[in-house]
């Protein structure tokens, strides 16, 4: 447990962003996001007390409200409360603030809100000698979106024990993480993670009109790639281009770039160069 204490700051139209304790008790039993897991959420890197990829963390918790029709968050109030957190927190290398948006309470229409700041763990290892990861079908098509959209895929709500199912399965084949993969064949995301291949000189990610999240850390490791003069590119891709590509990685807020040195018990070829480059510039991405 970190020796340095969490910061939490309550955030309603009321009363704007209140810095509470979080040792108190400060969500109702009969919450909806607890009850029903109804709600949102996005986790925000911070390094040497900046935040990562910010402003697009805040649009996308914004499009997710959308999705599941719940109030337009405040997204300056948000902001605020982030800032806020961080600057309350003791200065550590890293740190990551959640900022969470529930229904409320059942029936009475107002929304409950925080955000909650902590520091982050130890994912040295992760970020160099890599990750072991399993594939395992969704059970969805890569169409879902499109097909189905009150499946809610592609939006970052509380409702995670499907992901979570996941990584318990992963862990039970002696792995990591997952690589989701849709139903008819398609490379998905994982399950709290984007996927990046390397082809040749391009980095490609899954399109995120599969029903996939739009992954901030992804989008700041397209920008790394193309300042280096590496292609990017979006696409739909069979599951054989996993077993094709020159390298692969899991990227995600706090872990950053996880370099994949283990596919489905086969041993992957992992690019410590570039993931060590796609580190320094995460790490060192501010706004």
């Amino acid at each position: 447990m970190s020796s340095h204490p969490a910061v939490l700051f309550l955030v309603s139209a009321d009363t704007g962003c209140v810095q509470v304790d979080p040792e108190d008790p400060h969500v109702f039993v009969t919450d909806l996001g607890v009850t029903r897991g109804d709600g949102i959420f996005e986790t925000i890197s911070v390094c040497n007390g900046r935040p990562q990829a910010l402003e697009p963390h805040l649009a996308r918790f914004a499009r997710s409200a959308r999705l599941l029709d719940l109030p337009e968050p405040d997204l300056a109030l948000y902001r605020r409360a982030v800032l806020a957190a961080i600057e309350a927190h003791d200065d550590v290398p890293e740190l990551f603030v959640k900022t969470v948006m529930t229904r409320g309470i059942e029936g009475t229409g107002v929304a409950t809100g925080w955000a909650y700041a902590t520091e982050a763990g130890d994912f040295a290892a992760a970020r160099t000698a890599g990750i072991r990861v399993v594939t395992l079908d969704r059970g969805l098509r890569h169409d879902v979106a499109q097909t189905s959209p009150w499946l809610l895929q592609g939006a970052k709500t509380l409702s995670y024990a499907v992901n979570r199912a996941a990584l318990r399965e992963a862990s039970r084949r002696d792995a990591d993480d997952v690589i989701f993969t849709s139903s008819d064949g398609f490379v998905l995301e994982g399950p709290t993670a984007n996927v990046i291949l390397r082809l040749g000189d391009r980095l490609v990610t899954p399109r995120t009109d599969q029903g996939i999240l739009a992954g901030t850390t992804q989008a700041s490791v397209f920008e790394f790639a193309e300042s280096i003069g590496l292609q990017t590119e979006y696409a739909v891709l069979p599951v054989a281009a996993l077993a094709e590509a020159d390298a692969l990685w899991l990227v995600s807020s706090v872990r950053q770039a996880a370099p994949v040195n283990s596919l489905d018990g086969i041993s992957r070829q992992v690019d410590g160069e570039l993931t060590r480059r796609m580190t320094e510039f995460l790490l060192g991405r501010t706004e």
